[in-house]
């Protein structure tokens, strides 16, 4: 049995880049809420335009999420 080294770095390396990206999106979903209450009290505007860009966030995640389980079931 031999391993081949390139293979497991590559999806290592996959996998950790994917891992960092999606920490994060969801990062930046959490910190669109947070400045949503931030921005309700200054303008209106601003508070639609946090709470939009956080929903595109946590919906690019579940996207993600939702692809990975096609590819493993598929």
């Amino acid at each position: 049995m031999s391993i081949d080294w390139a293979a497991l770095g590559s999806v290592f390396g996959v996998s950790l880049a994917v891992t960092v990206a999606l920490v994060g999106l969801f990062t930046l979903g959490i910190v669109g809420l947070s400045q949503q209450d931030k921005a309700a009290a200054s303008t209106g505007g601003q508070a639609t335009m946090a709470r939009t860009g956080a929903y595109a966030c946590f919906a690019l995640c579940a996207a993600a999420v939702a692809y990975g389980i096609y590819l493993i079931v598929a």
